[in-house]
C-alpha cells in the first residue's frame, strides 16, 4: 500500500522520499520507480504513514515534529486520531489493497474509483483538510468523511468481518479438501470472488482486530445472528422467506455507488467559513451522512481579514440536498452549474 501511495503520488508530480525498516524494500522502491529517494524528509509537505496500526501513532508524532500535514493508511481510525491529537493529522484510509505483499505489489493505479476515507475533528486544520483531500481525489479515489469512530463501526461490517467470513469459510473448504481431493477444483467463480481477500497478508490482520475489537465483536454477534435466521428459513425450506433475503441482497448490492458524473452534471457550492473551529470536518462528515459525494474541494481566502469561502464540487442531483442540510446546520452558500462557469 504504500508503494502504491508513493508512485500514485509520483505520477502528480511529487518528489517521494522512502523510509521503511527493511532497507531493501527502499531499494527496491527507488528501482521500480515508487521513490525518489531513501530516508526521513524533514522538509516534507505531506506525509503518508503505511504502517500496522499499533504503529501508526507514535510514526506519526514523530513526523509531526518537522511538520507538514500527516496522514496515515490504516484501517482503524479511533484510537489513532485520539492519540495524535494535532491539526496537521488527519486520520485516512483508503479502501483498496490486494492480495500481493511488499513493494512488489505496488500499483499506481490502485485507488482509480475508490474510496478513501479522511476522519477530521473538530480540531482539524481546514487547509491542511482542503489540501489532502485535493491530492487524494488527484490519485482517482473518491474521499468521503467521516467521524473516527463512526469509521471503525463502519469498518467491521465493510471490511473486518468479511474478511474473518471469508477466511473461515476457506477454512471449512481446506478441511473439506483434506478428505475429498476434489473439492478445491469444484470451486467456481462465487466461490473464488467471496474468499479472495483470504489471500491477504494475515500478519496485519492480528493488529486491526485487536485496535477495532469492540467494533467487530458487535458486527460478528450480528451476523451469526443472521447466518441462524438463514439456517432456519433453509431448513424449514421457507421458500417466500428466502426469495425476500435474496431479493433484497440483490438490490443493496446493485445500488452500490459508481464513480464520478460527468462534468456537466456537477455543482460548485461556495461556502462562506464561519468564525468558529471545526466546520471543516462537520460540512464533509454531513456530506457523508446525507450521501453526497464530494468530488473536490478547496479553501479559497480572503484577501482582506481572515475569512474565506469552502468551495465543494457535487453532483448536481444532490445539490438541493446538501443545501438543505447546510441550512440545518446554519451555513448559508451559492450553488452553480460547472456548465455554466
Amino acid at each position: 500500500m504504500g508503494g502504491s501511495v508513493a508512485m500514485a503520488l509520483r505520477a502528480q508530480g511529487w518528489y517521494v522520499s522512502g523510509v521503511d525498516r527493511v532497507d531493501a524494500a527502499c531499494r527496491r522502491g527507488v528501482e521500480l520507480g515508487a521513490f525518489d529517494a531513501i530516508g526521513p524528509d524533514p522538509t516534507a509537505d505531506l506525509t503518508f504513514v503505511c504502517t500496522p496500526v499499533l504503529s501508526v501513532a507514535e510514526l506519526a508524532l514523530e513526523a509531526l515534529d518537522h511538520g507538514g500535514i500527516v496522514t496515515d493508511i490504516g484501517s482503524v481510525k479511533a484510537p489513532i486520531v485520539s492519540a495524535v491529537d494535532h491539526p496537521r493529522f488527519i486520520g485516512g484510509h483508503p479502501m483498496a489493497g490486494s492480495e500481493q505483499d511488499g513493494i512488489e505489489g505496488s500499483d499506481p493505479a490502485m485507488f482509480q474509483g475508490r474510496t478513501w476515507v479522511l476522519t477530521p475533528t473538530s480540531k482539524t486544520d481546514s487547509q491542511a483538510f482542503a489540501t489532502l483531500y485535493t491530492v487524494i481525489s488527484a490519485m482517482g479515489a473518491q474521499v468521503v468523511s467521516v467521524p473516527p469512530e463512526r469509521h471503525d463501526e463502519l469498518v467491521a461490517v465493510v471490511s473486518h468481518v468479511p474478511h474473518l467470513a471469508a477466511s473461515t469459510l476457506m477454512g471449512v473448504a481446506a478441511d473439506g479438501a483434506e478428505e475429498h481431493a476434489a473439492l478445491l477444483r469444484l470451486a467456481a467463480g462465487g466461490f473464488r470472488d467471496m474468499t479472495r481477500i483470504a489471500a491477504g497478508h494475515p500478519a496485519i490482520w492480528m493488529d486491526i482486530c485487536s485496535a477495532n475489537r469492540t467494533a467487530i465483536v458487535s458486527v460478528l454477534d450480528r451476523y451469526i445472528e443472521e447466518l441462524s435466521a438463514v439456517r432456519s428459513i433453509v431448513d424449514t425450506e421457507d421458500r417466500p422467506a428466502l426469495l425476500h433475503r435474496l431479493e433484497r441482497a440483490r438490490a443493496a448490492r446493485l445500488n452500490l455507488p459508481v464513480g464520478a458524473p460527468p462534468p456537466a452534471d456537477l455543482v460548485e457550492f461556495r461556502i462562506p467559513i464561519p468564525d468558529r473551529p471545526g466546520f471543516i470536518a462537520e460540512i464533509s462528515t454531513l456530506a457523508s451522512e446525507l450521501g453526497v459525494n464530494i468530488f473536490d474541494i478547496e479553501i479559497s481566502h480572503s484577501m482582506e481579514g481572515g475569512g474565506g469561502v469552502l468551495v465543494a464540487i457535487v453532483s448536481a442531483s444532490f445539490a438541493d440536498l446538501l443545501r438543505g442540510g447546510l441550512v440545518a446546520r446554519g451555513f448559508r452558500s451559492s450553488v452553480t452549474r460547472l456548465e455554466s462557469k
